[in-house]
C-alpha cells in the first residue's frame, strides 16, 4: 500500500517542521514548499494527495495559489486545507468560495490536524470511487462492502436493480433524458431504503442502469415493493404525451429491426445468505444474474427473492 503524499506550502520553517513531524509519524510522505510559486511547481511534479496551504505568504498568497489550482481540472479533486493564524470569518469564506476543503487555525492541536487529514482523505477517496451521475458508491466500494459482510457472516439480503427497455428509451429520447432516468431511479431507491431499510443499509451504482442494495433479512421485499410502486408512478413523466398514451415507443432493436418497446419498468432480484453460504461478491452476482434473467422475462415491474436452500 502506497503512503499518501502531502504537500505543505508555507513560508515558515517552524510550521513546516511541526506538520512534517506529526504526519511522518503516521506514515504520510511529506513534501515542503516555501512559496506559492514553488508550491505550484511541486504540485505538478509530486502530484500530492492533499495540500496544506498557508494564506499569508510573501509574493503569491494562499488564496492566489488555491484559485490557480482549482482553475486546472487536473487538480479539481485534490483536497486543500488552508492554514491561517487569523481567526477571520472573511478569510474562511474567501478560501471556501475558491475551493478549499477545510481550515486549520495556527497554532493547531496535533490530534485535530491528524483527524482533519484522515477525514478529508477518506471523503475524497469516496468521491473518486462514487458514480459521478448519481453520487452513489461505485464498483470498488460495492465489492468491498459485499466481501466484508460475507467474510464476517453477516446475514444480508442483496437486491440487484435493473431497468427494462432503458436502451430503447435512451435511443429515442437521447442521453440527457437517459441520465434523468438514472438519477430518478437512484432517488427512488434512496427513498425506498430510507422508508423500509435499516441505518446500516448500503446502496451502490454498478453502472448504467444497474444498482445494488444491501439490507437486512426480511427487509428486501418491502423495499422492492416501494421501489416498484414509486418507479411506475414517476417514470412516465419522462415520456411525451403520445408515448404515454400508446404505452410504448418505436425504435430499432439490437438487430436493427423496428420494434415497439413498452414504457420502462424495473426488475429486482433478491439474493440472501440466510440459507446459502456465499463466499464472495462474485458468487452473489452469479446467483442474482439467474434470478434477474427470470424476472426480466416477465412484463412490467417485478421482483423475485431467491429461496434456494443450498449451493447445489
Amino acid at each position: 500500500m502506497f503512503s499518501k503524499k502531502i504537500l505543505v506550502i508555507d513560508d515558515t520553517e517552524l510550521t513546516q517542521r511541526m506538520i512534517r513531524d506529526i504526519l511522518v509519524k503516521e506514515g504520510y510522505e511529506v513534501y515542503s514548499a516555501y512559496s506559492g510559486e514553488e508550491g505550484l511547481d511541486m504540485v505538478v511534479t509530486v502530484k500530492p494527495d492533499l495540500i496544506f496551504l498557508d494564506i499569508i505568504m510573501p509574493g503569491m498568497s494562499g488564496f492566489d495559489v488555491c484559485r490557480i489550482l482549482r482553475a486546472d481540472d487536473s487538480n479539481i479533486l485534490t483536497p486543500i486545507i488552508m492554514l491561517t493564524a487569523q481567526v477571520s470569518e472573511d478569510d474562511k469564506l474567501i478560501g471556501l468560495e475558491m475551493g478549499a476543503d477545510d481550515y486549520i487555525i495556527k497554532p493547531f492541536n496535533n490530534r485535530e490536524l491528524l483527524s482533519r487529514v484522515r477525514n478529508t482523505l477518506i471523503r475524497i477517496d469516496r468521491n473518486r470511487c462514487a458514480n459521478p451521475l448519481t453520487g452513489l458508491s461505485g464498483n470498488i466500494e460495492i465489492q468491498s462492502e459485499l466481501n466484508h459482510r460475507l467474510a464476517n457472516r453477516f446475514p444480508i439480503e442483496v437486491i440487484y436493480c435493473d431497468l427494462d427497455n432503458f436502451k430503447a428509451f435512451n435511443d429515442v429520447y437521447g442521453f440527457a433524458k437517459g441520465d434523468s432516468a438514472i438519477r430518478l431511479t437512484a432517488d427512488i431507491i434512496r427513498d425506498a431504503v430510507h422508508q423500509a431499510g435499516t441505518r446500516d443499509d448500503f446502496i451502490g451504482h454498478i453502472g448504467g442502469d444497474d444498482f445494488l442494495i444491501i439490507t437486512a433479512p426480511e427487509r428486501g421485499e418491502d423495499i422492492c415493493r416501494i421501489i416498484i410502486e414509486d418507479f411506475d408512478r414517476k417514470i412516465v413523466f419522462l415520456y411525451n404525451e403520445t408515448d404515454i398514451k400508446n404505452k410504448y415507443i418505436v425504435t430499432k432493436d439490437r438487430l436493427g429491426q423496428i420494434k415497439k418497446f413498452p414504457i420502462m419498468s424495473i426488475s429486482l432480484a433478491i439474493i440472501t445468505n440466510e440459507s446459502v453460504q456465499y463466499e464472495n461478491a462474485l458468487q452473489i452476482a452469479q446467483a442474482a444474474a439467474e434470478v434477474k434473467k427470470f424476472v426480466k422475462s416477465m412484463p412490467g415491474s417485478n421482483y423475485l427473492k431467491d429461496r434456494r436452500i443450498n449451493n447445489g
